[in-house]
């Protein structure tokens, strides 16, 4: 007699598609601010700038599982939705590699629109795959093994992007983002046989809201508050992108709080218990999403990222580093941004000066004329993924020995504590700031280590989950829409973050700009703390931990 198998055999196939197409997303989004910023290369954008643009990008990216979720609950199913979502992808990365303003916007809708496809209907199949008797009480397992995927993809990606960009230039970097993405999808092509009995629409009932009203009442409204925010003078969020996405995100957030009191009285309250972990948990996405933001500020320009000796002849062996000329008699007549050299007021000469040198230690800087090896900057988003993977383990075999003990947390309990978690990780950029003297000086790499590793704990107990809770909680003809509503609540997150990083600048002492990012995430935390015994009650009425 065979031993049963531990896990679905599609998990493999779902593993390495979502790994792949995670390679290509985050070696973009990796690149993506630095490359907006970038004067001779990209599009010579300010901090403010390219964080609005970066954070309405990483918001509609995820604002639009929404759609993609709805049409394959209902027409499309997941299978085909998958892969149409993830060749838009794949051609989007591509055009990135144009180096035109309307190519780039091009490119960035067809990533929003085919992401809205791919991301939610793999992970409601993954979560289909496991409601049998078999695999039901492997659900958060399956997700935290899927999670790891994503990170293997998010981790490799950038030692790829930095050598990519060193030899060939950024272009090439965006065109290997569009490959990974390919990859993806012919993976989760070989495995369609095993997607089966996972791939099944759901008849709609008497409380579901046709498709054409949907359009009328969400789609167009959507678009026209979209429209009128962008274009009502002085604006009012901050920017007209700004305005534009949250006027737009109204009529979707109404939708969603129709759902439930629309439903049957059985799913009212797992429908309620989804729609209060969505809202709780957008200031967890607010905080994190600073990686591609705050974080890769504080690695380009506060972090020290010298290299020297054997290790510096090994990173550039590799192509992860860059040097950089020190010219000590140019250092006091630069700008802020250090390209322009100035005399009594007047701009003498343009020059990318590096402005890495701008609050190095005196006795760290190198002689006039020496240069100095730099690990490039994009590998600092691959800090997050590594601790993915090297804690994912521990963090299973630690639910595994409290599950035999009959001691598991429930999965809501796991999210409380991540937003927790979660918030103590930006004390440690706080520290940073004070060690540092407000970045009067370089700031050790280990901060960087520190407060991801911290974080990293608070999102293996979140986001994993998260996709679980739904997959457990959601009506069977409601999954894949309501898996839409969580990536509802990570665009809205994401957006977030992007007006959180405009402020950056405007905090003369960056501790306070943590502070508030602490605030954020302990309201959060006293939130869903104090829905915790409302939210367990409901899973134990559906009978899922």
């Amino acid at each position: 007699m065979s031993k049963p198998a531990k896990h679905p055999k599609a998990l493999p196939y779902l593993f390495f598609s979502e790994m792949w197409e995670r390679f290509g997303y985050y070696l973009m989004i990796g690149i993506f601010l630095l490359y907006l910023k970038h004067v001779e290369h990209g599009f010579a954008m300010t901090n403010t700038d390219a964080s609005d643009l970066y954070g309405t990008f990483i918001a509609l990216v995820f604002l639009t599982p929404f759609i993609g979720g709805l049409i394959a609950d209902r027409y499309w199913g997941y299978r085909k939705s998958v892969i149409i979502g993830g060749l838009m992808m794949g051609v989007g990365y591509c055009l990135m590699s144009v180096h035109s303003l309307p190519v780039l916007y091009i490119s960035m809708a067809l990533v929003i629109f085919g992401n809205g496809f791919f991301k939610p209907n793999i992970s409601t199949l993954l979560g289909n795959l496991y409601n049998t008797p078999e695999f039901i009480h492997r659900k958060d397992e399956g997700y935290n093994i899927f999670y790891m995927g994503i990170n293997i993809g998010a981790f490799i990606c950038n030692f790829f992007s930095a050598a990519i960009i060193i030899v060939w230039g950024w272009k090439y970097a965006f065109v290997a983002a569009g490959v990974g993405m390919f990859i993806g999808v012919f993976i989760f092509m070989l495995g369609t046989r095993h997607y089966v009995t996972g791939d099944v629409r759901k008849p709609m009932t008497k409380e579901d809201m046709p498709f054409s009203k949907i359009v009328i009442t969400i789609f167009i409204p959507a678009i026209i508050a979209g429209v009128l925010g962008w274009i009502i003078p002085k604006n009012i969020f901050g920017s007209d992108s700004t305005d534009a996405f949250i006027f737009a995100c109204i009529p979707v957030i109404y939708f969603y709080a129709s759902l439930y009191f629309r439903a049957e009285a059985s799913e009212k309250r797992p429908i309620g218990a989804l729609l209060a972990i969505f809202a709780a948990v957008v200031m967890f996405w607010a905080v994190f999403k600073q990686n591609g933001t705050a974080l890769t500020i504080w690695a380009d320009n506060f972090t020290d990222r010298q290299v020297h000796g054997i290790t510096g002849d090994v990173f550039r062996g590799l192509k992860q580093a860059e040097d950089v000329t020190y010219k000590k008699d140019s250092v006091n007549l630069y700008d802020e941004m250090f390209r322009i050299q100035k005399k009594d007021g007047h701009v003498v000469k343009t020059y990318d000066y590096p402005v890495y040198f701008k609050n190095v230690k005196p006795e760290n800087l190198p002689r006039d004329g020496d240069q100095a090896t730099l690990w490039s900057t994009p590998i600092s988003q691959s800090i997050n993924p590594g601790w993915v993977i090297l804690l994912t383990p521990l963090v299973l075999a630690f639910f595994a020995f409290l599950r035999r003990k009959n001691k598991e947390p429930t999965t809501a309990t796991k999210i409380a504590f991540g937003l927790f978690i979660s918030a103590l990780s930006v004390l440690v950029m706080v520290a940073a700031v004070q060690v540092s003297g407000n970045g009067a000086e370089k700031a050790s790499v280990w901060w960087l280590m520190g407060t991801y590793g911290v974080v990293t704990v608070g999102e293996l107990l979140l986001s994993p989950m998260g996709l679980s809770l739904v997959s457990k909680l959601s009506p069977v003809r409601l999954t894949s829409l309501m898996m839409g509503g969580w990536f509802l609540a990570t665009s809205i997150g994401n957006k977030l973050s992007g007006i959180l990083a405009t402020m950056w600048d405007g905090y003369e002492n960056k501790a306070n700009f943590y502070w508030v990012n602490f605030v954020l995430l302990m309201i959060a935390t006293f939130i869903i703390f104090a829905m915790l015994k409302w939210l367990n009650k409901i899973m134990k009425e559906k009978g899922v931990n």
